[in-house]
């Protein structure tokens, strides 16, 4: 097991180029033993390239990356990662029990097969094969594969694409309880409210940088103004409404959806007074912080970062 005094990984400094494409330029990242941690971005934001050379999928061109103690190869080779990634078609032609047992035979300490199983919701689909698979229930057995190691680190690339939104939760609770058992994992999605709802912490990025990371709500508080949604049940939807409410002190954005309202505000307080004041029946009022996504949008709009180089071109 490793050391409880030393972090689940350790990035300095990492560095990578494709070409003329800046990818990673100077990551650093410290991740806890037993943490739930997003990485989040934009397209070409580096994630994919960080994670790849936290698997030993890419080498750096510069940095160090240090997983449960130790050299990445080190803890692959004794089956301490698991891994999902969005590339990569399990083995055809195979049951789904076929599948887990031929991969437990090469890992030194596999998880028990019914506990695997379990684990990642296949019981149902052992004798299933691979290729009769729906989506969501391939990216289930990814899931189960990356188990097959019983690891302690399991770094996840947008698991639960293809899911609907009952098994993304079902997932998700699989996970947490993954998680409550001394597992760190790390994981990427698009999907931003899964993060919101799952992660101990969020670490943001933008061209190659880490630009922001803390919990979830340090990096919504990050984000300017609040939301104040509201009921005017008197009022006549329409354009004029939408000027209207734009015109109210500190306003940055108006929804207008029949009578329910929703305001974007840099400052609620004014915001709210004013609404009150020419809009005396309004009720069901709630002011909230700005949602995940205003945040991601503002730390990540496409700006240079201090000091980077930025050309054009996709990174991973």
């Amino acid at each position: 097991m490793n050391d409880s005094n030393s972090p689940a990984i350790e990035i300095s400094g990492l560095r990578k180029r494709f070409g003329q494409v800046v990818a990673l330029d100077g990551t650093d990242l410290r991740i806890g033993v037993g943490e739930v941690v997003a990485v989040l971005g934009p397209n070409g934001a580096g994630k994919t390239t960080m994670l790849d050379i936290l698997l030993g999928l890419q080498r750096p061109d510069a940095g160090e990356v240090r997983v449960l103690g130790g050299p990445v190869r080190k803890a692959i080779d004794e089956g301490r990662i698991g891994v999902v990634l969005q590339e990569g078609e399990p083995l055809q032609g195979v049951s789904v029990r076929e599948m887990i047992r031929m991969l437990a035979d090469i890992h030194p300490h596999p998880m028990p097969l019914d506990a695997v199983l379990a684990h990642a919701q296949l019981t149902d689909l052992v004798d299933r094969r691979t290729e009769k698979l729906s989506g969501g229930e391939t990216q289930r057995l990814r899931f189960g594969m990356a188990l097959v190691g019983d690891p302690e680190l399991l770094v996840l690339d947008e698991p639960t694409a293809a899911m609907d939104i009952a098994a993304r939760r079902s997932f998700w609770t699989m996970v947490r309880g993954l998680a409550a058992g001394g597992r760190t994992i790390l994981f990427s999605t698009h999907y931003l409210e899964e993060a919101d709802a799952i992660a101990d912490r969020i670490v943001l990025m933008a061209h190659g940088r880490v630009v922001a990371d803390g919990p979830t709500t340090e990096i919504r508080a990050m984000a300017s103004g609040r939301v104040i949604r509201c009921t005017l049940p008197d009022a006549v939807p329409g354009d004029d409404l939408a000027a209207d409410l734009r015109a109210l002190p500190a306003v940055t954005d108006v929804e207008v959806h029949g009578t329910a309202v929703t305001i974007r505000s840099a400052d609620a307080d004014a915001t709210v007074r004013a609404l009150f004041a020419a809009y005396w029946q309004a009720r069901d009022l709630e002011v909230v912080a700005a949602p995940l996504s205003d945040a991601v949008f503002s730390l990540t709009e496409d700006r240079p970062a201090d000091g980077a180089q930025l050309t054009t071109g996709a990174t991973r």
